[in-house]
């Protein structure tokens, strides 16, 4: 996972999560909002055939990547590819660790995965949200944001497989549980400081003036036993139709963050129930949760890649050691293997504290109905479908469906007699 990945999970509020929030989008509507959403049947059609089209590229993007593995473990082209960077092998300043050619050997490889991937990448991220009304940007502004991302991530990223190669050649038989220890670290200081550092480099943060939504944000804060440095409103409205918002950070950089586009177009009501919920994650010490199953998950999986790695490498003499760059696509091709065996489950735990969350919401505001209407006018706007397929939704969703939200909320409602206000 890029670095750039792990800041959008932030910008969520759950600090190791992926990066596809499925109750943020949004498209623009009065700023004199009813007081009670309804559902729209025509959005819930399109929000069907939008989430088909997503599945779809996503599982073709799936397809892509196993063929660009397949083709590089069985045809000798990643053999190939190291044997033509052999120019850059005579550096070796640890025996077994040759970073130059380490780190060509990603970029060539990188490069050459983007190049295929191009296409799919634009119009998933540039042509599918335009089309169904759930972006804002011009091309020049979005590829501007991919060269950003790029800029930040790929630097960190050429360090880390520098990092994970030099243990495979000083400890072949630890080395994963140093590099899962090391992505923990990262992990938490990530978590610290992408609000200060990340977020501001694509979004401008401004402190929410005085009135109703800051005081209401601020005692919800004070309930929740939780100290932030600030509310601040950011202008998602400059790249997406997207109304989100997020407690950030850690410690002293704690903050709340919320879209100008949940300011410009939701009730004071539905603004608190969503605070309410982000602040809920804080209460129940979710993001610490998280980020120690990611790391379990994490430990798993480069556990079962060293085990490859050992099996392989002694089974096929053109592997010149663990440390090789050519053991690359088998690293990849394990996790992403383990990645979606594991993605159910850690989807899984991911909804369970969602939903813990909105009981906290709807338990610290008493307010239901506020509740009900913020997640009605979510999923007209955000093009969610209120009730997925079943399979989809336990293997796909990271949040509980709207409908299941809905149906939650209003089962507590039955259950504490309270209709909301």
């Amino acid at each position: 996972m890029t670095i750039i990945a792990r800041w959008r999970e932030v910008w969520r509020g759950v600090a190791i999560l992926r990066a596809v929030d499925e109750d943020a989008g949004a498209t623009a509507e009065s700023a004199m909002a009813p007081a009670m959403a309804t559902l729209d049947d025509a959005r819930q059609q399109k929000a069907h055939r939008y989430a088909r089209q997503r599945q779809t590229l996503m599982l073709i993007n799936l397809g892509i990547s196993a063929v660009v593995i397949a083709v590089l473990l069985f045809s000798g082209l990643s053999f190939w590819l190291r044997d033509a960077l052999q120019f850059a092998a005579g550096w070796q300043p640890i025996e077994g660790w040759e970073p130059l050619r380490i780190a060509l050997y990603f970029l060539v490889l990188g490069a050459v995965v983007a190049m295929i991937d191009a296409p799919l990448t634009w119009y998933s991220g540039y042509v599918l949200p335009h089309r169904y009304g759930l972006s804002t940007q011009r091309p020049g502004a979005w590829l501007l944001d991919g060269v950003k991302s790029l800029a930040i991530s790929l630097p960190i990223e050429i360090l880390a497989v520098l990092f994970v190669y030099l243990l495979l050649a000083v400890s072949p038989n630890a080395w994963w549980l140093w590099t899962g220890l090391a992505m923990l670290l990262f992990t938490v200081v990530l978590a610290n400081l992408a609000p200060i550092l990340l977020l501001p480099l694509f979004y401008k943060l401004t402190p929410l003036p005085d009135g109703d939504v800051k005081q209401r944000a601020l005692a919800l804060a004070a309930q929740a036993h939780t100290r932030v440095r600030g509310i601040y409103s950011m202008n998602m409205s400059t790249k997406t139709t997207a109304a989100n918002a997020a407690v950030m950070g850690l410690g002293n950089t704690r903050r709340i963050v919320i879209g100008d586009t949940l300011l410009n177009h939701y009730t004071p009501d539905e603004i608190e129930v969503v605070v309410a919920h982000e602040l809920g994650h804080q209460v129940h010490r979710d993001i610490p949760k998280l980020i120690i199953v990611q790391s379990v998950t994490m430990l798993g999986g480069l556990y079962l890649v060293n085990l490859a790695l050992h099996a392989v490498v002694g089974a096929v003499p053109a592997y010149h050691g663990l440390s090789d760059p050519a053991t690359m696509p088998l690293v990849a091709a394990v996790l992403g293997i383990f990645g979606l065996v594991v993605l159910p489950l850690t989807n899984g735990f991911s909804r369970i504290v969602e939903r813990q969350a909105d009981g906290y919401a709807l338990e610290s505001t008493g307010k239901i109905a506020a509740f009900i209407s913020a997640m009605t006018r979510l999923a007209n706007q955000n093009l969610a479908e209120l009730s997925p397929n079943p399979l989809v939704e336990f293997l796909l969703y990271n949040h509980p469906s709207i409908g299941n939200r809905l149906a939650f909320a209003r089962r507590y409602a039955e259950k504490t007699g309270v209709g909301g206000r």
